[in-house]
């Protein structure tokens, strides 16, 4: 941004893209403020994996982010995808995804990420407790629940899925719909299970397992399913994943039966089929989440708020005014998450798919590229690694 007065922003949320947001524009000279209605940080879901892209956005960031990340976090070794009985369908070589992507694919477990970022906020600028009740996004005003008004050049409404200020900022727009997927997560200890680096395709699901650091292990599953699941026990949970999992390779049944029940988090997956007209309303920018939620498997939804709110706040920077950056933000955002979560959505029919026919096209086609050679898979992958715009054209490497 032109001039030398130091600008103020609000974001609305202190998850993964809230707190990214705020350490981009404060690296731009922003002011921040950030506002969760959580008494304390706590990030839903157990890990995730850090892609390259998501660790090139965060390079363009004062302060090493990508270094500190890498501390808390288990490199990923050689992995892919494996039938039910084991064996390759499609195998992705490390050395190979380092050369060709710049950074190493990590997994971090999401509240030591967070606790990461937030430890990186200029001090005072985190307001835990705190609701937004409504937004007047023309004026740049937060109003919370208690009737104080914020107000800021700025409002970045990173609020996730269940956002509150996407139907303010959008009335009529579909919500995030049911995608037919529910998924699981947990943390097991990894000592004597042996570690298959990604997933297994089965029939109608899918079951992985990523490595942590300190010698845990985190285990997802992913299952089509034709209405959204009844909530039941913790009991419910093991039973399930044994009814639709138990039957896979080793050592996935040993995976699930150290599972601790009572640490099942269970959840339904809704996308953002619609997409939104724009990114910005007024003085306001939407991002993650909020704007579009995405199927886990590309195992992009935290990737894409991270290169949101570093694409934000370059904007800002090099845009005359606020109302052009916003403009160049949506510009560079909503074309490339709309495609996010197209692509997800699909791959996730592709790894859940019931059909014995479309099983086998699917392992059929896996296997033959496959016989491409070791880089071929990560070619497909390369319209979500190779992300490329100025915000991180020259970012220093960490």
């Amino acid at each position: 941004m032109t001039g030398t007065a130091r600008q103020r922003a609000i974001i609305i949320g202190a998850g993964i893209g809230g707190l990214t947001a705020a350490l981009a524009l404060a690296g731009k000279g922003w002011d921040v403020q950030v506002i969760e209605r959580t008494p304390k940080l706590k990030p839903v879901g157990y890990a995730l994996a850090m892609a390259p892209n998501a660790q090139r956005a965060l390079d363009a960031i004062p302060g090493g982010i990508v270094a500190r990340i890498h501390a808390l976090a288990a490199l990923q070794g050689d992995g892919g995808i494996r039938n039910a009985r084991g064996a390759w369908l499609s195998h992705n070589d490390s050395a190979i995804a380092l050369e060709r992507y710049g950074h190493p694919f990590v997994a971090v477990r999401r509240a030591e990420l967070v606790g990461m970022l937030h430890s990186l906020l200029p001090e005072g600028s985190l307001r835990l407790g705190t609701m937004a009740a409504t937004v007047n996004a023309h004026e740049g005003e937060v109003t919370l629940d208690t009737g104080e008004v914020l107000r800021g050049d700025l409002v970045v409404a990173a609020d996730g899925i269940h956002s509150r200020t996407r139907p303010a900022l959008f009335p009529g727009h579909p919500a995030p719909a049911f995608a037919g997927l529910t998924a699981w997560q947990a943390v097991i200890e990894a000592d004597g299970v042996g570690t298959h680096i990604g997933t297994t395709w089965s029939s109608g699901g899918e079951f992985g397992m990523l490595p942590l650091a300190n010698g845990w292990l985190y285990v997802f599953a992913e299952a089509a399913v034709d209405a959204p699941m009844t909530r039941g026990g913790h009991e419910d949970g093991n039973a399930e994943l044994t009814r639709r999992f138990g039957h896979l390779h080793a050592p996935i049944p040993e995976a699930i039966a150290r599972i601790d029940a009572s640490s099942v988090l269970r959840t339904d997956i809704h996308s953002m089929r619609v997409p939104l007209p724009s990114f910005n309303v007024g003085r306001v920018a939407i991002l993650g989440d909020a704007a579009h939620a995405m199927a886990p498997n590309l195992g992009q939804g935290a990737c894409q708020a991270i290169e949101d709110a570093v694409t934000l706040a370059y904007c800002l920077s090099v845009a005359g005014t606020v109302a052009d950056g916003l403009a160049d933000y949506t510009a560079a955002r909503l074309p490339r998450t709309s495609l996010m979560v197209r692509r997800s959505e699909a791959m996730a029919r592709l790894a859940t798919a019931r059909h014995p026919l479309t099983r086998a096209l699917r392992n059929g086609m896996l296997r033959a590229m496959g016989l491409l050679g070791p880089s071929a898979a990560l070619r497909q992958a390369d319209f979500v690694m190779r992300w490329e715009h100025p915000a991180v054209s020259g970012a220093p490497q960490s």
